[in-house]
């Protein structure tokens, strides 16, 4: 089969044509691509890489100038106006982006998330609420509700929190439950401030139903009872404490617990639950309840119910110094005569004496804060020379 050129002269000129209209193609993507990305946005990222913010925000601008549609450079210079604590130029940034009317529905969430933002930093928190709320159903919907919660919890807006944390606990986002009874003891606090009784039972009741294994609800029914002269009802509001918290909160309530106990006459028995307690947890909250008990045993339940001083039984604090050494159980072994210390109680202070001290004998650079346990002529954390006091801590304080 013989080869006809005369196709060779139609291909030649055919193949050069269709060779310059790619290499055309190329260049207009190319200057496409480059009016997409002025070069003013990788000099301000060169410059923002450099930490040199002031001059990588002017060309970040002179960037948007050229390029208004690019959302890109508006969400980094936003942020950049963000971070350096210019919240009013941030909120304008993220504002003109929400007001374009071609913008993307990922990108408008992200803008409004942008503003919530600049509005949350710049302690504009009205605002922040009316943000947050718009992002709400939107792919920033579960981080806008936890805003939302944090700013009903700054405002004290107790019902505001409940919702919200209720929302977000039916959702299976979280464990909201314990969040949930605290604010209903808030809220219970407050109405019985302002004297509204049946209002703070419900809410404890609340309380309780969110979270029944809640510490604090149980606390505050027991407080309620005892301030109305109910002491029985308050001990078994704490008994319930003790018995599913262990020592925990109810170390809070353990001097209370022996007055309740001491005005409805069951010492003996608030003793031996102290004193079961006390062999588990040793606690010093545990002994000032225990030398309240003994008060009454020994001078009589008036002085002891009003919560006068009680004299401290030295063998519990001497032991109690020894076990868990604190400067709390060495007070109360001071308190009284030094012949009654013996030589277990001596040792015992002379070792928590030490053991509080032991962090207080440092030295601290007075230019950045920097302690350290030997004295130093120029500081290892700002390089300051004679920046330490030659005093220690314990000194100085």
């Amino acid at each position: 089969m013989e080869f006809d050129f005369q196709w060779l002269l139609v291909g030649l000129p055919l193949a050069f044509a269709l060779g310059w209209v790619a290499s055309r193609l190329d260049l207009r993507q190319l200057g496409r691509a480059r009016r997409e990305t002025p070069s003013a946005y990788f000099k301000g990222l060169n410059l923002l890489l450099n930490e040199q913010q002031d001059k990588a925000i002017d060309a970040f601008i002179e960037a948007v100038q050229h390029d208004p549609d690019t959302a890109e450079l508006h969400f980094a210079l936003g942020n950049l106006f963000r971070r350096r604590g210019e919240f009013e130029r941030a909120v304008r940034v993220h504002e003109h982006l929400l007001a374009r009317g071609d913008l993307r529905a990922q990108d408008r969430e992200r803008a409004q998330h942008a503003l919530a933002q600049d509005f949350m930093k710049a302690g504009l928190f009205d605002r922040a609420e009316a943000a947050w709320r718009a992002l709400e159903g939107t792919s920033y919907d579960h981080e806008a509700r936890l805003a939302q919660l944090t700013l009903a919890e700054r405002s004290r807006d107790w019902p505001r929190a409940v919702e919200v944390a209720t929302r977000l606990n039916a959702r299976d986002v979280g464990a909201f439950a314990s969040r949930i009874a605290h604010y209903e003891c808030e809220l219970a606090l407050a109405a019985d401030a302002a004297g509204r009784p049946l209002e703070a039972e419900a809410a404890l009741a609340r309380a309780r139903h969110a979270a029944p294994a809640a510490a604090r609800p149980p606390m505050l029914i027991g407080q309620r009872h005892l301030s109305a002269q109910r002491p029985a009802e308050a001990m078994v509001a704490w008994d319930e404490l003790r018995e599913h918290q262990g020592s925990g909160a109810f170390l809070l309530v353990a001097e209370d617990y022996a007055r309740a106990a001491l005005a409805c006459g069951r010492a003996d028995t608030a003793r031996a639950a102290l004193l079961a307690l006390l062999d588990k947890h040793p606690a010093t909250e545990l002994l000032a309840a225990l030398d309240l008990l003994d008060a009454e045993a020994s001078a009589g339940r008036p002085a002891a119910a009003s919560g006068g001083a009680a004299r401290p039984n030295q063998p519990r604090w001497v032991a109690q110094l020894q076990q868990v050494p604190s400067l709390t159980a060495a007070q109360h072994v001071l308190a009284a005569a030094p012949e009654t210390w013996g030589a277990p109680g001596l040792q015992a202070l002379r070792a928590a004496v030490a053991r509080a001290a032991r962090p207080l004998q440092r030295y601290r650079c007075a230019a950045c804060g920097f302690e350290a346990q030997h004295y130093f002529w120029q500081c290892p954390g700002c390089l300051s020379w004679e920046s330490y006091p030659p005093q220690r801590i314990d000194a100085l304080q």
